[in-house]
């Protein structure tokens, strides 16, 4: 199977640009934008005015906002598959929203998500534990530092 080529780069900035209009507007979620009016737009004009990279960032926003190239597509998964690791860890800490959502997150992964890889990473978050990249890393201070058990002493020092 031939894989798409894409710009990473283009990646980067369209995600970039995506955020830095939402520092303004704000993350706004479904049911708040059945009430409000988000100018995402506006903010990144008025952020990048008079800047080199102003026309670039705004082309860069307007194509995020169509998802017809493949790396709005990627863009847009990334920030989809975003919600369900928070709400991962979230659940982590005794949070029940996880389980609340479950149903409609399964929704999005089988219908909004664009991408197979990201399908695969909605399937790999739904039973991975956030912690394991620390809990489990070679070089913590338990696995592999200063607290191994077998360096431990009961007074707790070397």
């Amino acid at each position: 199977m031939k894989t798409k080529k894409v710009d990473t780069g283009k990646i980067v900035k369209m995600a970039l640009v995506h955020d830095i209009a939402e520092s303004r507007t704000g993350d706004v979620d479904y049911l708040s934008r059945q009430y409000v009016t988000r100018d995402e737009t506006g903010a990144v004009r008025n952020m990048m005015d008079q800047t080199s990279v102003s026309e670039e960032f705004l082309a860069l926003l307007e194509e995020y906002e169509k998802r017809e190239s493949l790396e709005a597509k990627i863009v847009k998964d990334a920030d989809n598959l975003d919600v369900d690791m928070e709400l991962c860890e979230q659940a982590m800490q005794g949070n029940a929203l996880r389980k609340t959502w479950q149903a409609n997150r399964k929704l999005v992964a089988d219908t909004r998500l664009y991408t197979k890889t990201a399908r695969n990473m909605w399937d790999e978050i739904q039973s991975t534990d956030p912690d394991h990249w620390h809990a489990g890393s070679p070089k913590n201070r338990i696995n592999g530092g200063d607290w191994k058990p077998n360096e431990v002493k009961l007074t707790g020092k070397k």
